[in-house]
């Protein structure tokens, strides 16, 4: 086997493919040392900062809020409901619908190449959509009376929280990937009785496509998490953000991103070319910054946590 230390990541990526593709684990022995370089290469985690608590729900619990052939596939199978516990007096709770993976569908590679989009929505809850969502919850004065879009959305949970706890006048939950937008819209429906006056609704939108005219120039605050790590996307979406920021007032975008190597840098050199202003703040809240330090210092327990892959800068862009 290829040492560790010289693996090629293309050769790192090869084995998680290989993984996903079996239902049970190969009997190669080798694969145990592989593992190592996959884990180093591939930051999906099931561990998080943990801002905002859950725990899995049998499906029956929401079937007055979403019909069942929404969460039931062709296959047989069904989506995993997940209940999210805010941390505020009221303990609020919202339910979301996400994929439950045991192995990849060839479908799902077949829409990203038609669409040149990723599927990273569909793979899990990323560490940074939980601190936007958290982020979003502490400082919900901020989008009150707003009109708000999130930005690569995955499942939602940051655009259901800030349409079920800050009185924004208009949300906006949108993803690039069809298959997304579809989970989007459940669990838009399956939490319809905590918005209050807040007008929220999902929306396919692809950094790169052109007809989005109807939209341009139409919102005071834009959030998203996690939405810098591919560089071939960095300048459609720094034309998206100048696009669809509102022209008059202060208006602005919250992204939530590590450094990821240079990739954060390169986008904020797209954000800076299209005459756009930003700021970046490493200790944005006392709650994250201290369990950021406890994973670093092993007291807390988040295997392969690494400040550069999975600690969340916080970004404020401005026209």
């Amino acid at each position: 086997m290829e040492p560790l230390a010289t693996t090629k990541a293309s050769s790192l990526r090869w084995g998680i493919l290989r993984k996903a593709f079996l239902r049970r684990p190969s009997p190669d022995p080798a694969d145990e040392q592989s593992d190592v370089g996959i884990r180093r290469i591939s930051r999906k985690t099931t561990h998080g900062f943990n801002l905002i608590p859950c725990h899995s729900v049998d499906d029956h619990l929401k079937e007055d809020s979403v019909s069942s052939s929404e969460t039931n596939h062709p296959d047989g199978s069904r989506d995993a409901c997940v209940c999210y516990t805010l941390p505020i007096d009221s303990g609020l709770q919202l339910y979301l619908f996400q994929r439950v993976e045991n192995c990849p569908d060839l479908n799902d590679f077949e829409i990203c190449n038609s669409y040149n989009i990723d599927n990273t929505g569909l793979v899990c809850h990323w560490p940074s959509e939980n601190v936007l969502a958290y982020y979003c919850l502490i400082h919900a004065d901020m989008f009150r009376s707003k009109k708000v879009i999130e930005l690569g959305s995955g499942y939602g949970l940051a655009g259901l929280v800030i349409a079920a706890v800050t009185e924004a006048l208009e949300v906006v939950i949108s993803d690039g990937n069809p298959q997304v937008v579809n989970y989007i819209q459940c669990n838009i429906n399956a939490n319809s009785s905590a918005y209050g006056g807040t007008k929220v609704k999902s929306m396919m939108l692809h950094w790169n496509q052109e007809e989005i005219s109807d939209i341009s120039n139409t919102f005071d605050v834009i959030v998203a998490s996690d939405c810098t790590f591919f560089k071939e996307f960095h300048r459609d979406l720094a034309r998206t953000v100048k696009f669809l920021l509102k022209n008059e007032g202060h208006s602005e975008a919250i992204f939530f991103s590590p450094k990821r190597g240079d990739s954060l840098d390169k986008f904020l050199m797209e954000i800076k070319e299209g005459g756009l202003h930003f700021s970046i703040t490493e200790i944005y809240d006392t709650e994250v910054w201290r369990r950021h330090l406890g994973f670093i210092k092993g007291d807390d327990f988040w295997p392969s946590y690494e400040k550069d892959h999975c600690y969340p800068l916080l970004v404020r862009i401005s026209l």
